[in-house]
This record gives structure tokens, C-alpha cells and sequence, in this order.
């Protein structure tokens, strides 16, 4: 669960300076940002109540609860770099109306509901759940399902060709492509449509956790975001982090954020 959040600090030095280097150094200037945040808020949403959803009341309540952690993280953390729209929403304390971003805001959040529940319709539902009050369009809640769908399937045990070829039906993404060939002309835009599909094959062009995240910085994009996606895919595939990486993150990670995520995975990583 932590591949998310370390794959957001790792890239965020390169969010604003972008690299095509693969071998990019890991920079003392990193830091957590959003993505991490947003991470931690959805894991509080599932730790308060781990509903399941089955009927159209079910969708509306639950989404008012992640709506409700993303309001109340942001009040913890308002610097943290989020996007415009995202701070008008989350700053209002008076109102909760629905916005309809197509930003990767969306699916950088996700990968705690990839863990939590057992079936990937549940995960399906609960991603749309998550999108609903910031991100009510069919773009984002589309990346959403998807990078939550690649992380459920991830750690029960589907194979890259699998997860592939489940995102390709499911959502009519294109990922019959390479990195080498994309990279050249890749640059930053955080629409979901644009970032999500090659951050899902940052992963399915990885070896480790490591060169997930390598792969996803080094096209020169919204770094921290597409490593965060990439990094959190990889971690439930291969189930490993390096040391190196651990202890290069987490002494850059808040103790809050840090211990909601330990929290999380005591009880639902295995």
C-alpha cells in the first residue's frame, strides 16, 4: 500500500522539472504532495466504515463519506499541491456539491480500494464512489475503476497479460504501446485520458517495483501522479520494495499520513 505513496514523493521533485531519464536521481528535495494525501483520505474513509455497496442509497451515502475524509485531510495538509478546482471544493466547509473534473486526481487516490474489498465489482463500485463529489465524470471515474481494477487484480494473482487485457476490454484503453515510443513527445497534462493508460503500462513494463516507478517518471509527465499509480500497481504485483526506497520515503512521509496508511494495512494487507 505504501508503493503508492512512495512513488508520489519519489516523482515529486520531477513534477515541475521533468526528466526522460530512467536513471533520474532520487532528490533530498522530494517530498509527499496531493496524491499521498488523498491516499491516506481515502484509507480513513475505508477504515471508518469498509461498507459494501448494493443499492443506489448505498452509493449516495458512501460517497459522501470519502467526500467528507477528502474535505477533512485537505483542512490537515491545504499546501500539499493540489489542482485549482480541487482547492475551490475542498476549502468550501459550507457546501458539498459535486464537481466534474476529469483530472488524474481520480485515480492516484484508489489503490486502498483495490486492497479492501473481495470482489472487483465492489472495487469497481467503490472507485465510482470515490470520484463522485470531485471527479463526476465518466472520464475520471473510468481511470478510477481502472487503476483499482489493475490493483485488485494484481494481488490475486493475475499475470501482466491478464490485467492487460482486462483494462483494454473494460475500458477501451489503449495500451499496445511501448514507453520508447511514446517518451520522445510525452510531456506534462494530468487529463485522465492522457495520463492514466501510460501509467498502467509503466507497470506492465516493469521488472520491480523500482522501475515502475522509474518507467513513470522518466516519460517527462505529472511524475509524482503516474509514479503513485504505477508504484501502487507494482507493489501489489510483486509485493516488494527495496530498503533503500523504503527508508529514502518514509523519513520524508508525515507521521499522520504514515500511520493512517500502517493502520490500513494491518487490517487489510495480508
Amino acid at each position: 500500500m505504501l508503493g503508492a505513496v512512495y512513488g508520489d514523493i519519489i516523482g515529486s521533485y520531477y513534477e515541475s522539472r521533468c526528466t526522460k531519464d530512467y536513471d533520474f536521481e532520487f532528490r533530498l528535495e522530494s517530498t509527499f504532495t496531493d496524491d499521498s494525501v488523498m491516499t491516506a483520505a481515502v484509507c480513513r474513509a475505508i477504515l471508518e466504515n469498509p461498507r459494501n455497496i448494493a443499492t443506489r442509497r448505498d452509493m449516495s451515502a458512501r460517497a459522501y463519506e470519502y467526500a467528507a475524509q477528502y474535505k477533512q485531510y485537505y483542512s490537515y495538509y491545504p499546501n500539499a499541491g493540489y489542482g485549482a478546482m480541487f482547492t475551490k471544493w475542498a476549502s468550501d466547509r459550507r457546501s458539498m456539491h459535486k464537481v466534474r473534473s476529469f483530472g488524474n486526481g481520480a485515480a492516484m487516490r484508489v489503490v486502498p480500494i483495490g486492497y479492501a474489498y473481495d470482489s472487483i465489482e465492489q472495487v469497481q463500485l467503490q472507485a465510482k464512489a470515490s470520484c463522485i463529489f470531485t471527479h463526476n465524470h465518466r472520464e475520471a471515474i473510468h481511470a478510477a475503476k481502472a487503476v483499482a481494477s489493475a490493483v485488485f487484480m494484481a494481488l490475486h494473482g493475475s499475470s501482466k497479460d491478464e490485467i492487460r487485457g482486462y483494462i483494454v476490454k473494460k475500458f477501451s484503453y489503449d495500451l499496445d504501446y511501448t514507453l520508447d515510443m511514446i517518451r520522445p513527445d510525452y510531456s506534462f497534462d494530468s487529463r485522465c485520458s492522457y495520463s492514466v493508460p501510460p501509467s498502467i503500462v509503466c507497470f506492465l513494463e516493469s521488472t520491480d517495483y523500482e522501475s515502475a516507478v522509474r518507467n513513470a517518471v522518466s516519460l517527462g509527465g505529472d511524475a509524482d501522479t503516474m509514479a503513485c499509480i504505477a508504484g501502487g500497481i507494482a507493489e501489489a504485483f510483486y509485493g516488494e520494495i527495496p530498503d533503500t526506497i523504503r527508508k529514502f520515503c518514509d523519513s520524508r512521509l508525515e507521521y499522520t499520513i504514515k500511520s493512517v496508511i500502517r493502520e490500513f494495512c494491518d487490517k487489510f494487507v495480508h
